[in-house]
């Protein structure tokens, strides 16, 4: 299940994913919207009643509320997934706040509708539960990498995924923002660029951060965002370009039923325990 050039969902790559008898399930419920860079998609303890796909280079951010106007965020999504009632069964309050970080367009569906279509084909809920997966697992390494880690890298590791979505060296996120991003204040994010850039692996610009150097960016970073990447190519089949950007999903076929695993035993000795 490839990203087919001409495929009707060629923007998002989660449902470019889908196999071809899976598509008429999901295309009639679909809606285009447009968004704005800081719309909030839906809030904490807000029932969550659709699923939203991120389009292109449109990138959503999840955030946890951490006190005041403290925010922390937990997973970052872009065209090679979905936000919303995509992990849960839908109806089911939020337990973050989804913000829209890079502006543009995105597919609405309801989450009832998913939930459906999930029901009647295998081979669709078995790609959707592969990405609910591949999700959780940067939420947790998120959380690891936010405890056990310097900032530096947890600067490094942010700007990594970022540019994994848009696939350009140019990130269009401010100081304020990425701040925001990692619960830092901005006099503290501003020294830690500063020190980046004097390493020669970012160069701070006005509303722009450009990532200089991929290959030593990574060297430098920790091991966080290379072993959420490695999961995303283990489990949702993710193809990478050199540079890092997400080029597509191809989620292998679910196994159409269970399989005994073989005895371990030997004859004789099964023969002998009875």
């Amino acid at each position: 299940m490839s990203c087919d050039t001409g495929h009707p969902f060629e923007g998002n790559l989660l449902l470019a994913a889908l196999a071809p008898r899976d598509v008429d399930l999901i295309a009639p419920h679909l809606a285009r919207a447009d968004h704005a860079r800081g719309d909030t998609l839906f809030e904490v303890d807000q029932d969550v009643s659709y699923v939203t796909f991120p389009l292109d280079r449109t990138v959503v951010t999840l955030v946890v509320p951490a006190g005041g106007d403290r925010n922390v965020e937990t997973a970052t999504v872009g065209h090679e997934g979905a936000v919303g009632g995509v992990v849960s069964q839908g109806y089911l309050p939020a337990f973050t706040r989804c913000v829209v970080l890079v502006e543009g367009s995105v597919l609405h569906m309801q989450a009832d509708r998913l939930k459906e279509a999930k029901r009647v084909s295998p081979t669709l809920n078995d790609l959707f539960v592969r990405y609910a997966d591949c999700l959780l697992a940067q939420i947790l390494q998120s959380v690891a990498c936010n405890s056990a880690h310097p900032i530096e890298h947890r600067v490094l590791r942010w700007l990594l995924s970022l540019q994994d979505r848009l696939g350009t060296d140019a990130l269009p996120v401010t100081q304020a923002v990425l701040g925001n991003m990692l619960g830092i204040g901005r006099t503290y994010v501003t020294g830690v660029l500063a020190n980046l850039q004097r390493q020669g692996l970012i160069h701070v610009g006005r509303g722009r951060i450009h990532m200089l150097d991929r290959s030593r960016t990574e060297a430098a970073c920790c091991g966080c965002h290379a072993r959420v990447r490695r999961h995303f190519e283990t489990v949702l089949g993710a193809i990478y370009a050199p540079e890092g950007e997400i080029l597509a999903v191809e989620a292998t076929p679910p196994i159409t039923g269970p399989e005994r695993p073989p005895d371990p035993l030997r004859p004789e000795v099964r023969e002998a325990g009875r």
